[in-house]
């Protein structure tokens, strides 16, 4: 079909991508590239080289990119406090443009024809995949394979794979999760199953990297979050690699109950989905990197920053990591963080994360002198605030005049 010679996938090694390999040599009649990424997601990733190899694939890339992903794109994100429609940070979102990434250069190193991904046509990550990989390579060829088949439940992808000899672990037959899950160094996401009413609390035991804040220990945990230029860099003083500081986080975070979080959220595609998340390392980062912001950013700046915010969460949710407009907002982001540097001090305690110090030894803009209660030694004259109240009334005044 359609002079397809060979197609990169983005595969895991799980039911939907090894049934889309057979289904794409089936269709296409061509060769399939296997490309399987490590982001984080606490999963060995052997099995998949396995069954890629089982099934006849001859170029497999198995990829360790958990450092890019911090690096280059969760921290970058956290840099403007990205949180979507005020509750999501973002962490299946902030990975596909990576993905996507990497499928574009794969296909150039290997010369395929397109690239193919296991997202649903109902879903956001079909639209975050392709525009990724349409504004990386505007003629790359990309195959859906949910917008073309039949197999549109679960049943009829077993019943497929059983047809065609593909190895696969049957959730309903093996005692796996009964969620649809996505996880990264960032988070964990998990929908379907009693998910989908969303009036019905979700099972404690769905949870996995967070215990339940009830259960959490009865003392609190103290932390010290290093920040150069608006960077995670360490924690109690201990230099991290982006990727390890955030595996920290969330560690000290899921022992501490942080980071659950069960919302609505509204899909580029035009549906509202209900999903729950597990963010605990994020949580505790948004929190921390707020507060050193507090301390080392102009008001207006900041305030700035904050009005962007929306506009910079919804591309990223929507697909447009790599459009002129994120760039453009990231460049303003970034010049803002040259001046956050700091440590903060966080108390975690049962779900809860509170700011109990902020510190910049170079980059401080708050000055004792001028904000004490105390005597001040004039270093603020407070009869100057009779003219800048005045002028800044002079408008209400004028209006209330004309209601009278």
């Amino acid at each position: 079909m359609s002079g397809v010679k060979k197609v990169v996938l983005a595969y895991s090694g799980g039911l939907d991508t090894s049934i889309i390999l057979k289904w794409l040599r089936d269709q296409y009649d061509c060769e399939v590239v296997t490309f399987t990424a490590d982001i984080g997601q606490g999963e060995e990733l052997e099995p998949a080289r396995a069954k890629a190899k089982a099934m006849g694939v001859k170029e497999i890339y198995i990829e360790d990119l958990r450092e890019e992903f911090v690096r280059d794109y969760v921290f970058p994100m956290f840099r403007a406090n990205t949180v979507y429609e005020g509750e999501y940070l973002l962490g299946t979102s902030i990975a596909r443009p990576l993905i996507a990434k990497r499928l574009v250069e794969i296909a150039a190193k290997t010369g395929a024809d397109a690239v193919s991904h296991g997202a649903t046509g109902k879903g956001n990550d079909q639209v975050r995949f392709e525009l990724g990989a349409y504004a990386l390579n505007p003629n790359i060829r990309i195959i859906a394979p949910w917008r073309e088949w039949d197999l549109l439940s679960r049943e009829k992808l077993i019943a497929y794979a059983d047809e065609h000899g593909i190895p696969v672990e049957q959730k309903k037959r093996d005692g796996g999760s009964p969620y649809s899950m996505d996880a990264n160094l960032l988070h964990i996401s998990y929908e379907g199953n009693e998910l989908e009413d969303p009036w019905a609390e979700p099972n404690e035991e769905m949870w996995r990297w967070t215990v339940s804040p009830e259960q959490a220990p009865d003392e609190p945990t103290y932390i010290e979050i290093s920040f150069e230029k608006g960077d995670a860099v360490a924690i109690d003083g201990d230099p991290m690699s982006p990727a390890t500081l955030l595996e920290t986080l969330n560690k000290l975070g899921g022992a501490n109950g942080i980071g659950r979080d069960d919302l609505v959220e509204n899909r580029y595609v035009g549906m509202k989905s209900r999903g729950c998340y597990e963010t605990p390392g994020g949580a505790i980062l948004l929190k921390a990197h707020r507060a050193m912001e507090s301390l080392t950013l102009d008001r207006e700046a900041a305030h700035l920053k904050d009005e962007l915010m929306p506009k910079y969460a919804a591309a990223i949710y929507n697909g447009y990591w790599w459009s002129p407009e994120r760039e453009m907002m990231q460049a303003a982001i970034d010049y803002t963080q040259q001046v956050v540097n700091g440590v903060v001090r966080l108390k975690l305690y049962k779900g809860s994360v509170t700011v109990v110090g902020r510190k910049s030894e170079s980059h401080s803009l708050f000055d004792e002198s001028i904000a004490t209660f105390e005597d001040d030694a004039g270093a603020y004259n407070q009869k100057d605030a009779e003219g800048f109240i005045r002028l800044n009334a002079l408008r209400l005044r004028v209006g209330a005049r004309r209601k009278g």
